[in-house]
């Protein structure tokens, strides 16, 4: 029987942009810091605006779904209300866990 490891979870941030709002540099640039400071933690894997969407993800590594949840509402974008968040827990499937016992 498969038995979910933690190292096999990550959380994804889908960010999406609040109607009406201003994005400004200044705000930008916050957001790029909480995400420079995300990835010297080792916590930050993969990040970046979608094209054709307004807003974009965050896949990060975190302990449980609560400190993601920290993380997510630590944003500048989402304390300044410029965008709205949805928190994922996300399962990897890999060689490493055998896809999930299936492969």
């Amino acid at each position: 029987m498969y038995v979910t490891n933690a190292e096999d979870l990550r959380y994804v941030i889908l960010l999406s942009m609040v109607p009406g709002k201003e994005m400004t540099e200044e705000l930008i640039r916050a957001h790029v810091q909480h995400l420079k400071q995300l990835d010297g933690q080792g916590k930050l894997e993969l990040c970046g605006p979608f094209i054709g969407y307004r807003g974009g993800m965050v896949i990060i590594k975190a302990a449980s779904f609560e400190e993601a949840k920290q993380i997510a509402e630590a944003d500048p974008y989402v304390r300044a209300g410029v965008e709205t968040y949805e928190l994922r827990t996300w399962e990897l499937s890999s060689e490493a866990n055998n896809h999930m016992g299936m492969g």
